[in-house]
């Protein structure tokens, strides 16, 4: 098994936040809807679960060598039955708990409890395939199919993974050198994937070293991803932070990202396919956020938004030695639309772009685009920026006949570097 390499301690700063659901009774989200403003963006409670069980109840054996694959497999679908009489919790204990990829349920916690680790399996076996996604028509390492994620939901409702600062770590330096090596036959996995489900929140935890993207909920709803420290080298592929697909009503707040990618990409699918699937990412909501990623964005929009992208809100952003912060990635062929998108109380340090947006960001699923699918980027708003050793101001690459338009930048400082 190799090892992936270290981070350094200058990585881990700040955000740890722990809030420890097992024993507290009564505890709830509150409920409410998105405002037109960032003062309330909330949704309906997610309780406490009346039934629990510890991975070693199932022969799990958190030795960091032994396959604890099926002991979680084993574990969810006996906590399965409790869904409908309170809903069951799995605790993650101290330890190293090597796995490959496993399904969660509803009405459902995965909790890691303190110095509790969960490691990504190396062996590709423990990994099954899965079809590609409907809205992209093709993996974005490989053209067939894709692998499952280490933790994998779909059709699910009531979901929470969380712990006292528990630590998953995808052992990705596996994949990332087959990546390099041209030797993908599928697209790599994700962290955290949850399909086609509603009401999930994803908290208080230490994520490192995924083999792709992070955490990628996509057609999903009412998501809370709050108080993750997420680190990878920052010349790892592709280790997008967060990225919401095709979501809406979502909150993520006080995280700490360090990416070799995009920390947080908004996403809608791909050319004619995430036309033809058609669900936005909206109504959307990101505050307290820092991150360092010195090729990419802080902030994504794009570029596979064909569903479309709108109601993005965020504030108190904080960019340190990262390529942008807010970045909008379009082409033609992409279609649909960016819109209502409301930046504030940005600061900024060591940037190469403080604004960046691209119309031409050609990356295509296969030539069956259409050429006459222009997107529509309108109504983009940036407000109370503060901008340190910053190489240029902006790059604005817009599209041929189809102007981005709307766009309001005030009360902004920028100091060259």
């Amino acid at each position: 098994m190799k090892p992936c390499p270290k981070l350094s301690n200058s990585c881990v700063v700040g955000v740890i936040y722990t809030v420890l659901l097992l024993g507290l009774q009564g505890v709830r989200v509150v409920e409410c809807r998105v405002a037109n403003g960032l003062d309330c963006f909330e949704y309906p409670a997610i309780s406490c679960r009346k039934h629990s069980a510890v991975l070693t109840d199932f022969g799990g054996v958190g030795d960091g060598k032994t396959s604890n694959t099926k002991a979680f497999q084993y574990a969810i679908s006996n906590l399965s039955h409790y869904a409908s009489d309170g809903g069951a919790l799995l605790v993650v204990p101290p330890g190293k708990w090597l796995t490959g990829s496993f399904n969660l349920t509803s009405h459902f916690t995965l909790f890691l409890q303190k110095e509790a680790t969960i490691l990504g399996s190396q062996d590709e076996s423990e990994w099954p395939t899965l079809p590609v996604l409907p809205s992209y028509g093709r993996g974005r390492d490989a053209p067939d199919g894709r692998l499952s994620s280490l933790i994998f939901g779909t059709n699910l409702t009531d979901v929470i993974i969380t712990g006292y600062n528990g630590t998953i770590d995808g052992q990705g330096c596996y994949w990332w050198d087959k990546f390099h090596k041209g030797e993908l036959k599928l697209t790599r996995p994700y962290m955290i994937e949850i399909m086609f489900s509603d009401h999930i929140q994803i908290s208080n935890l230490t994520l490192i070293n995924s083999p792709s993207w992070f955490v990628h909920p996509i057609y999903t709803s009412d998501i809370i991803i709050q108080g993750l420290t997420i680190l990878a080298p920052v010349d790892s592929p592709n280790t997008d932070g967060i990225d919401p697909d095709s979501c809406s009503n979502i909150r993520i707040e006080d995280c700490y990202i360090v990416s070799g990618d995009d920390c947080v990409a908004i996403k809608s699918g791909w050319d004619e396919y995430g036309i033809k699937f058609g669900m936005p990412s909206q109504h959307i909501i990101i505050r307290r956020l820092e991150c360092v990623s010195p090729d990419s964005a802080m902030i994504a929009l794009g570029s596979e938004m064909s569903g479309g992208i709108q109601d993005v809100r965020a504030e108190d952003l904080t960019a340190i030695n990262t390529q942008s912060a807010v970045r909008i990635k379009t082409a033609v062929g992409r279609g649909a639309y960016v819109r209502d998108i409301f930046i504030k109380g940005m600061n900024l340090n060591t940037m190469k772009y403080v604004f960046w947006m691209t119309g031409s960001y050609s990356s295509h699923p296969d030539n069956g685009f259409d050429p006459k699918a222009l997107p529509n980027i309108t109504g983009i708003n940036y407000r109370d920026v503060i901008a340190e050793n910053v190489t240029y101001s902006a790059r604005l690459e817009g599209i041929a006949n189809d102007p981005f338009t709307g766009i309001c930048i005030s009360n902004v400082t920028i100091h060259s570097g």
